[in-house]
């Protein structure tokens, strides 16, 4: 609980630190809207389905907007690598206005549903680059490691919220005016994040250079699959995690339905089933900070499925709004717990040369299996009735966990766990304090121990920055053109600036007496501080999306 407690305390001083920063301010002000405003319209556009179509629109609906975003994801961050980001992020907000506006037009016009439904689903793919272009764009507006960590978990943190308050905003305009009415709202909400965008003030110099080719990520996609397509053991853990999205995608389904049918609260009811969900999230994702470094996982992610499974099964046998409202808060905790300890598991298993592929590969499957599921649910409902097609779909995760534990174990086992020590140096650091405790242990599996005699200089002024340094014993002093300049011990760390601003280093670092010190590469560093440089692979894309931590700073910055 100490732990927590001092996260919470450290998000705080992260928020403060972020909107210190008048382009990280206007940044996030920006996140904050898009993100609500997505959330928001998830709601509108199933309501909308339903209205038209009942639960077969709106589980087409979810696949064909889904599976477009799943081919197209692994290219989307190509274009915040070839262009300003700012325009990014600014275009993919207009062309969202555009959409969104001419189906909000469409709505209280009685436009064609084909035509609504097909603005709705190139507005969701217009929105793939963004968030990708804004975590690329963060690093050129922090002013210091500890800036640049705290906006990235400030950022991830935004999310989480956005996750519940986006659906309330629209289940709350829902029971109060009309589907279009919250087509309207998030037209108005991306336009207030495109202004905001307008306010960032980014130099020219501190944007991509040079392309990158598509070809070099489609041929790092394949080779993910045949990755996973050579270890049974991966194979089998990736096939449980795509049972357990195909289900959050048939309870996306089922929440609408569930709202308006069986428990008889309208239209509106869909944003506060929704919300529930969300609020549950985020807590899971909080408690989940418990599982960093523990030794066994496979317990937290098999009972995070079955739990999942229960809730969606209980809400079938006891259709109360109280009771939904609680079951549906149980779902999103248990898979938060689940993702977290999931992805984990396979962290620790997949050897690191081809890890970022696996990860790049689990993004795709986790859109296509949300858009399958979602298409199978009204397939349930017609032959089973709702409150069948619940019983039926919550009942199969349990049994599949009944099926899987003593497998699961297996490989939990054989997985090697981070060392403690390294574990626990690593989230002391205020730059990374912040992370969550996946991309930690992602990090404590690169770190490089060196131990140095007294008088070995372990960077000069000058040189290229290769590493960034963790004091781990002894003590070293800094100094420059022969002036010293500070002392550095256990704790205490060096080497961030040449890596995060790409400058010589700028102090000399001479061990003054036997030192221990842990090395990180830089293109470790960079993609776990920056969330997402030109360098980052799809491992620290994917948990620094669905897994946020909170933010810390403070520390003594070195000059190095």
């Amino acid at each position: 609980m100490r732990g927590l407690g001092k996260r919470f305390r450290d998000s705080a001083t992260a928020f403060g630190a972020v909107f210190r920063n008048p382009n990280l301010r206007w940044l996030q002000l920006a996140w904050t809207t898009s993100i609500l405003a997505h959330y928001a319209f998830l709601i509108a556009v199933s309501v909308y389905a339903y209205e038209a179509g009942g639960e077969e629109a709106v589980g087409l609906l979810f696949l064909v907007r889904l599976i477009p975003a799943a081919l197209i994801s692994p290219f989307a961050g190509l274009l915040g690598d070839r262009y300003r980001r700012e325009r990014v992020l600014l275009y993919t907000n207009l062309v969202r206005i555009v959409l969104i506006g001419a189906a909000t037009a469409g709505v209280f016009l009685d436009a064609s549903h084909t035509a609504i439904y097909a603005l709705s689903v190139a507005a969701t793919i217009a929105g793939t680059p963004y968030r990708s272009a804004e975590a690329a764009l963060t690093p050129s507006l922090a002013r210091s490691p500890t800036e640049l960590t705290a906006a990235n978990a400030v950022a991830s943190s935004v999310e989480g919220i956005a996750f519940f308050v986006g659906p309330a905003l629209a289940g709350l305009l829902l029971a109060l005016a009309s589907t279009g009415a919250v087509f309207l709202m998030t037209t108005l909400v991306f336009v207030a994040s495109a202004i905001f965008i307008t306010l960032i003030d980014v130099e020219q110099k501190d944007q991509p250079k040079g392309e990158i080719e598509t070809s070099t990520t489609l041929s790092e996609v394949f080779a993910g699959f045949t990755t996973i397509m050579r270890q049974p053991s991966l194979r089998f853990m990736m096939g449980l995690l795509t049972a357990q999205t195909a289900v959050c995608g048939a309870v996306q389904v089922y929440i609408v339905v569930a709202a308006i049918e069986l428990l008889g609260l309208g239209t509106g009811g869909v944003g506060y089933l929704n919300s529930a969900m969300g609020v549950g999230s985020l807590v899971g994702a909080v408690g989940a900070l418990s599982l960093t470094g523990a030794r066994r996982l496979s317990a937290p992610f098999l009972l995070g499925a079955a739990f999942m499974g229960l809730a969606v099964l209980g809400v079938g046998l006891w259709p109360e709004t109280a009771v939904a409202l609680m079951l549906f808060g149980l779902f999103g905790l248990s898979s938060s717990v689940l993702d977290v300890a999931g992805l984990t598991i396979i962290q620790r298993a997949v050897p690191d040369e081809v890890l970022a592929r696996v990860f790049g590969v689990i993004q795709m499957l986790w859109f296509g299996s949300l858009g399958i599921g979602a298409a199978l649910a009204p397939v349930l409902i017609a032959w089973l009735g709702l409150e069948g097609a619940l019983i039926v779909t919550g009942a199969s995760l349990p049994a599949l966990v009944a099926l899987s534990w003593t497998r699961v174990a297996r490989i939990d086992a054989a997985a090697t766990p981070p060392e403690p020590n390294e574990l626990r140096l690593l989230g002391r650091t205020p730059i990374f304090a912040p992370l969550p405790g996946t991309t930690l242990e992602h990090l404590a599996a690169r770190l490089i121990p060196l131990r140095v005699e007294p008088g070995t200089i372990i960077v000069s002024k000058g040189d290229a920055g290769d590493r960034f340094y963790l004091v781990a014993e002894g003590g070293l002093d800094v100094s420059a053109d022969g002036e010293h300049l500070s002392t550095l011990e256990a704790g205490d760390y060096f080497g961030e600036i040449a890596l995060l601003r790409d400058v010589p280093r700028t102090a000399t670092v001479t061990a003054r007496t036997p030192v221990v010190v842990y090395g990180l590469d830089r293109e470790d560093f960079l993609a776990a501080v920056t969330g997402h440089p030109a360098s980052a692979d799809a491992a620290e894309t994917v948990v620094s999306a669905r897994l946020a931590g909170v933010a810390s700073t403070g520390g003594r910055p070195t000059t190095a």
